[in-house]
């Protein structure tokens, strides 16, 4: 939600702290694994929207915030500050997170417009809003005084209607999407009275060592210059964000494309991988990185119960054959067949480069991140669950992100079957794919 708002409905906002219910010990610390240094430019966005029933318009902000003293207790990584120490005998130095019980911001606002105004806003009409949801996240990057910076930021936007959005701003080194998602959620166990359990480690991600040879011909990571302690990446690209809502008749018609006759059983996200990856190769008319592709997956998306980690497997996939003119199913078989664990090469590149390199992971090459197992709609208010809840990622390079997120529930609660894909692209490519997924799939 790196947009920046031509016009805004947003006022009156407030800032306020929230510490854990109970200090955390002295010398408690995080250390930043390579994996986490690698996301330390990238910040995660989540917006939340609960529509205005009885429920959520008598909830106080003392309802919302008394719960996070608890939760902040459980997850008091999530308070603490970034600190630097020396390494080594080169004078290099290395961050990791001091648990000393901080907190983190909470921002209330308000918003002239009802829930279902705002969620009727297109991102790309010119005389709305750039980026939607942009204003709903407190959007802060760490740093320059790493001391003062927290790691998240919760907004709490009342709306005209008397409905809620809660806005969560988290950076990246804490852990990804499933850890965030699985923090939001479990501030709504507490305010149901659900029990909670210590927190355990992440299971330990198999991570294949790094060959000397690379298997892909881009690099899985954008090196930059160091960017200090002002953590935000530079590029003189400018990007825009816009979320597509697919259906599940739309879903079904992209899985039988792909699909047909091929011998190979296609997950969806691979089925939806093939369709953007070869529509945005046509708009780039097939670039010298259009052949190559970041997967970022998981095989454990079920989080709760686990401290906060970046777990998900980060891999490349390279085709032998121009993209633009093949077929999604061919597509399909090469992300199936192709796809190599590159963790082994990022931890080291990151573990030697250090000391004189910042990192750029999403959009480095064109990255599609499956987070169709995210329990993202599992955070509930007093029973209500949300109507629409987007992720998106902040510090994104120029090559674009592509997020296949689950889809919103049906009316009646259950599962609507199907997804809500967010792109994060150069702004200049966005109407084209618009177009593109419009004519060729009827998706809007």
């Amino acid at each position: 939600m790196d947009g920046v708002a031509k016009t805004t409905p947003i006022s009156d906002l407030k800032f306020s702290s929230v510490v854990p219910a109970k200090a955390t010990g002295e010398d408690e610390v995080k250390e930043l694994t390579a994996m986490d240094l690698a996301m330390k430019l990238h910040y995660i966005r989540g917006v939340y929207f609960f529509r205005a029933s009885e429920e959520v318009k008598n909830l106080t902000i003392y309802d919302l915030k008394k719960p996070l003293f608890l939760l902040l207790e459980k997850y008091y990584v999530v308070s603490g500050r970034i600190r630097r120490r020396i390494i080594g005998d080169n004078d290099g130095d290395r961050a990791f997170i001091k648990c000393n019980d901080s907190g983190v911001r909470i921002v209330e606002a308000d918003c002239e417009k009802t829930i279902e105004e705002w969620l009727s806003i297109e991102d790309d009409d010119d005389d709305k809003i750039l980026n939607r949801d942009g204003c709903l996240v407190h959007s802060q990057a760490i740093g320059p005084d790493l001391g003062f910076s927290p790691l998240a930021f919760i907004q709490l936007t009342r709306f005209k209607c008397g409905g809620l959005s809660v806005g969560l701003s988290w950076t990246h080194v804490l852990g990804d999407i499933f850890s965030a998602s699985t923090f939001i959620n479990v501030w709504g166990h507490i305010m149901n009275n659900r029990p909670l359990h210590q927190l355990r480690p992440a299971p330990a991600t198999h991570i294949p060592p790094s060959t000397s040879s690379r298997l892909i011909s881009t690099p899985p990571l954008k090196r930059l210059d160091p960017t200090g302690d002002l953590w935000i990446g530079s590029t003189d690209c400018k990007m825009a964000t816009r979320s597509f809502r697919i259906t599940s008749e739309q879903l079904d018609r992209i899985t039988s494309v792909v699909g047909r006759n091929r011998s190979v059983n296609f997950s969806t996200f691979e089925s939806i991988t093939a369709v953007f990856w070869k529509s945005l190769s046509k708009i780039r008319l097939e670039d010298s990185g259009s052949r190559t592709i970041s997967i970022y997956s998981t095989k454990f998306p079920n989080r709760e119960g686990e401290i906060p980690s970046n777990g998900m497997e980060m891999s490349g996939v390279e085709a032998d054959f121009p993209v633009a003119g093949a077929a999604e199913g061919e597509l399909a078989e090469v992300i199936v067949k192709k796809k190599i664990d590159e963790g082994g090469e990022i931890e080291e590149l990151v573990e030697t480069k250090m000391n004189d390199s910042d990192f750029i992971a999403y959009g480095a090459r064109l990255t599609f991140v499956d987070l169709e197992e995210a329990d993202i709609y599992g955070f509930e208010l007093e029973g209500q669950k949300a109507v629409h809840v987007n992720y998106e990622i902040g510090g994104v390079g120029e090559n674009g992100v592509v997020l296949v997120l689950p889809g919103p529930p049906r009316s009646d609660g259950r599962d609507g079957g199907g997804r809500t894909v967010t792109v994060i692209l150069p702004e200049k490519e966005l109407p084209e794919l618009i177009d593109e997924m419009e004519k060729q799939w009827g998706i809007v």
